[in-house]
């Protein structure tokens, strides 16, 4: 692509995960903490970008034993987390549940070390209100068009998707292949869950 289809290509991927991703909430607030979607300011290359959905590890568990408050502080330190991690030059929101996801670039010589960062930051016990201490993990699955060799934003998706439970509980960020994009289903969702809504195509 030249850098006018790339600089097309950037401004309908960032306004479609902007769409896509609703703000930080959980019955009906918004998370402490959190802000809204800001539509990214992404320059250089498409092969830069990334998808990277999260996904909290045995948060079930968390809500089951601890109590909603208790997994509401998760998912709001998650958000935190995520937010400052990706930094100004990303998109950042959350899917449903406890899931998430973000759009950044993502320089070659740099992404294994900012991903190691991000799983470091996801793992870092949450204290809550009480002083209590809950020890927290998550997964991460991450998509590049160059790699998935697709613009089609719910084929990233997909992939990234399928990468994340492919590296569940790996204690790592687990990168896309093409053969991800090709799962239909994920753990089991059908159309209408959330975390499944399709992004449409970029331009």
């Amino acid at each position: 692509m030249d850098e006018l289809e790339d600089q097309a290509f950037n401004r309908s991927l960032c306004q479609q995960a902007v769409y896509r991703c609703q703000r930080f909430s959980i019955h009906g607030r918004v998370l402490p903490g959190s802000r809204p979607l800001q539509r990214p300011v992404i320059t250089g290359r498409t092969s830069q970008l990334h998808v990277a959905v999260v996904q909290e590890n045995h948060f079930k568990d968390v809500n089951d034993s601890l109590g909603h408050p208790a997994g509401d502080a998760v998912l709001s330190a998650t958000a935190d987390r995520l937010t400052a991690w990706a930094g100004r030059g990303a998109s950042v929101g959350r899917l449903g549940g406890d899931e998430f996801a973000v759009v950044l670039p993502l320089p070659r010589g740099r992404r294994d070390a900012r991903l190691a960062q991000l799983v470091r930051m996801l793992h870092t016990p949450v204290t809550l209100e009480d002083g209590q201490v809950i020890d927290v993990a998550a997964s991460v699955g991450v998509a590049a068009p160059d790699a998935i060799g697709t613009r089609d934003l719910s084929l990233l998706q997909r992939a990234a998707d399928a990468a994340l439970y492919e590296g569940k509980h790996s204690g790592r960020a687990h990168f896309a292949t093409k053969k991800h994009a090709t799962v239909p289903s994920v753990n089991g969702r059908c159309a209408g869950r959330p975390g499944t809504h399709l992004w449409g195509r970029a331009a």
